[in-house]
């Protein structure tokens, strides 16, 4: 049986799974100040009288970290970083207390220039005055050679509650994008804790025999255990879900929209050949680039909560969510409240909804039938208007998905696939907006928990040698060892397979089986003179991105 649990900020949904079918699900209130009473209620319901044994997997996808980052409820962070020579570090200072570091290691993994232990003394000093708990500690080169941040961490004190090293984020060289993917993995770190250590009080009591393991925004899965010290990249695992969940309920070989529409906000993605977009560089939150691997997917701020107004004589719907809908106490009107007047939710108090819509149809000279369904038709219509908008930024370059990058793909989307609580509510409205054919499968409201049920585990290292050198580096695992000078890609290759599968292993055991691909690889000559003196190779190899049907066997996303 596998269990999936989403916890939103409004709703938190779970299901059950087995023999290939969803068997049971409960949507309940998010409470968030006590995760562990909304983690035992929601899993309770689903696995009431339901063996322990028999689970075989427990996934889990949130927004805990992503509303910490936007509603600013993050820990202060220290920053000490090592840029080096030849970059103005003015714009990385993004931390409540930062610190400049002389040092520097080179492109190659040499260093060139030595630390200095007493500014390193002089940071620790004041971060330990400011009672600055979180650190994030960056050199530009560490992905070629960590032992100036392994240096800095071991000349701090002992007694801070959370350091990122750099280098074990990613291998791919961008300085200003680790720098900011740091900060914010030390800076949702108490925040995920707490959601983390409630999974995990849940899991114990229960004595469920899995390891929890939690959605990451590439789509995959990651251990509970590896993610404490990984938060950020539960980032956006949220909209990966929805996607997940949109695989799994309406799998597509062809080009598709993927619309889910929540309280606050809708959440809008493309299938290129039924596979996910991809961001190829990293995903951007709160203005911060980051090098997290995630699905492509843009949060529109329009959902069935949002805040309805009247202004210079036109109808506004959002971006702001001021509460639920009139019908269930909220302080103004909402689509659901348009959707409740229509007849097409049973919810509430229809009288207070109606209330509400005839206020507003007095001010737009409509009758309340007629302003619940301009509302409707509006809302459909600004997500088509936003759709497209961002089909034609896709199309202005090359596609990337989640397999390979697609040069000359154009995205012509067939279909829309939509979810969430309002999804077959709006599927007649959005189909006159798209031109296009609507799906809104069944299980649409919790296709999030469905979509973090059928994830597998993904990851990704990188291996950059050197051989003229002698050292090859793994950063994500920490690895720097000696190589002879024969070593070669086929070399690089097979080493690199075999950090992953380790990794692989100890982050997500359950799936040490998967398969596993390269998708880059490159070898240079290094010349001096008229002499080959080495060579410069680089191999990225990542688990091949997988979910689990409803029914049948496993396919590939």
């Amino acid at each position: 049986m596998y269990v999936g649990l989403d916890m939103g900020g409004t709703h938190t949904d779970a299901v059950l799974i087995a023999g290939g079918r969803v068997k049971r699900y409960c949507k309940t209130p998010t409470a968030p100040e006590d995760y562990l009473h909304t983690v035992t209620r929601a899993l309770d319901e689903v696995l009431e009288d339901i063996a322990t044994g028999e689970v075989r997997r427990l996934n889990l996808s949130t927004t805990v970290c992503t509303n910490a980052i936007v509603t600013g409820r993050t820990s202060p962070v220290g920053m000490l970083l090592e840029p080096g020579p030849g970059l103005n570090p003015a714009g990385l200072t993004c931390g409540a207390k930062n610190f400049i570091l002389s040092g520097a290691i080179d492109h190659r993994g040499r260093p060139t220039s030595s630390l200095v232990a007493t500014e390193i003394e002089a940071a620790d000093k004041e971060l330990r005055k400011a009672a600055i708990r979180h650190l994030a500690i960056v050199g530009k080169f560490s992905t070629r050679n960590p032992e100036h941040e392994l240096q800095i961490k071991e000349a701090l004190s002992p007694d801070y509650d959370f350091i990122t090293l750099g280098h074990r984020l990613s291998g791919r060289l961008n300085y200003p994008r680790r720098v900011f993917s740091a900060y914010l993995n030390s800076a949702v770190a108490s925040v995920y804790e707490a959601f983390a250590a409630a999974i995990k009080t849940y899991a114990s009591s229960r004595q469920l025999p899995v390891e929890p393991d939690i959605l990451k925004a590439d789509g995959g899965t990651l251990s509970l255990a590896a993610s404490r010290s990984l938060p950020v990249e539960t980032i956006l695992s949220g909209p990966s879900a929805s996607i997940m969940g949109a695989l799994a309920l309406a799998p597509s070989s062809r080009d598709t929209i993927i619309l889910d529409i929540g309280g606050t906000t809708t959440d809008i993605a493309f299938l290129a050949d039924g596979v996910p977009l991809f961001e190829p560089l990293g995903i951007t939150l709160a203005g911060y680039p980051t090098l997290i691997r995630a699905l492509y997917s843009y949060s529109l701020g329009l959902g069935g909560d949002s805040c309805l107004r009247v202004r210079d004589g036109r109808l506004s719907i959002g971006p702001e969510r001021l509460g639920p809908a009139l019908a269930l106490g909220g302080p103004a009107p909402t689509p659901t409240d348009a959707l409740i007047t229509m007849g097409r939710l049973d919810l509430g108090d229809k009288g207070a909804a109606r209330r509400g819509l005839e206020q507003l149809g007095d001010q737009l000279g409509l009758t309340t039938g007629e302003v619940a369904a301009a509302i409707i038709k509006q809302m459909a219509t600004e997500i088509a208007s936003q759709t497209r908008a961002l089909l034609e930024g896709i199309n202005s370059r090359p596609v990337y998905t989640v397999r390979e990058v697609l040069e000359d793909k154009k995205l012509r989307p067939e279909q829309v696939i939509v979810i969430g609580a309002p999804a077959p509510l709006l599927a007649a409205e959005l189909e006159a907006a798209f031109g296009l054919p609507v799906v809104a499968p069944s299980l649409a409201g919790v296709a999030n928990a469905i979509g973090a049920a059928l994830s597998q585990p993904t990851t990704e290292i990188t291996l950059q040698a050197d051989t003229e050198q002698g050292f090859l580096t793994i950063p994500e695992e920490g690895i720097r060892e000696k190589v002879q000078r024969g070593f070669n890609l086929e070399a690089a290759r097979r080493r690199a397979l075999a950090a992953l599968q380790d990794r692989l292993r100890r982050l997500a055991p359950a799936a040490a089986s998967a398969e596993l691909e390269v998708v880059e690889e490159q070898s240079f000559n290094m010349v001096s003179g008229f002499y080959t003196t080495g060579k410069n190779i680089r191999v990225k190899v990542q688990v091949k991105p997988r979910v689990s049907p409803l029914e049948g066997d496993e396919h590939d996303v």
